[in-house]
């Protein structure tokens, strides 16, 4: 009895520290805060619900996703496409499973209302889509993108779709206004 109490004490206190803020800019590495439901192939079934910028999602495949809050920005003049507001969203992508995690397959788009949007590459500003797209992230690493999408002039509510494979629907969706 005794030695139950003093484990869930452990677990209350390792849940409370794990809920801390961080200094803008600094970003932690995923945990698994955010998990796929128990299906009997949880990597073909979407995850349940949707997170807003600045949570994480852990796939079943051990892949760890976080979405940074959006950098609402002004493209410059050699922006594609021409643009005259875009967001920018940090994403960190953490490969806690056993095997090396090939980037090209990962996948992100974004919804503004039901129409999806066009990323927006801006090398001036440094946002260039998937750099190193035949990188492997092996286990245990870690890799952080910046990816932009063009905005309307409106604050409107804006949906990312992140796919650890574009060809199955094991999707993690992020949400916010922008």
């Amino acid at each position: 009895m005794r030695m139950s109490r003093i484990a869930v004490a452990g677990c209350a206190v390792l849940a409370l520290t794990a809920c801390g803020t961080s200094e803008a800019g600094d970003t932690p590495l995923p945990t698994e805060s955010a998990t796929a439901t128990s299906t009997p192939d949880a990597r073909l079934s979407p995850p349940p619900g949707v997170f807003e910028f600045g949570s994480e999602y852990r796939f079943p495949t051990g892949l760890v996703v976080r979405v940074s809050t959006p950098d609402v920005f002004r493209p410059s003049e050699s922006a594609y496409p021409r643009s005259e507001r875009a967001a920018a969203f940090g994403i960190v992508l953490f490969n806690d499973g056993e095997q090396p995690y090939r980037l090209s397959n990962f996948s992100v788009t974004a919804t503004v209302g039901e129409q999806e949007v066009k990323q927006v590459v801006d090398t001036t500003r440094g946002y260039n889509g998937i750099p190193d797209a035949d990188r492997d992230i092996g286990p245990g690493s870690t890799v952080r993108l910046t990816l932009a999408f063009a905005m309307s002039a409106d604050r409107d509510p804006v949906r990312l779709t992140l796919r650890p494979y574009a060809s199955t629907p094991a999707t993690a969706v992020f949400r916010g206004s922008v």
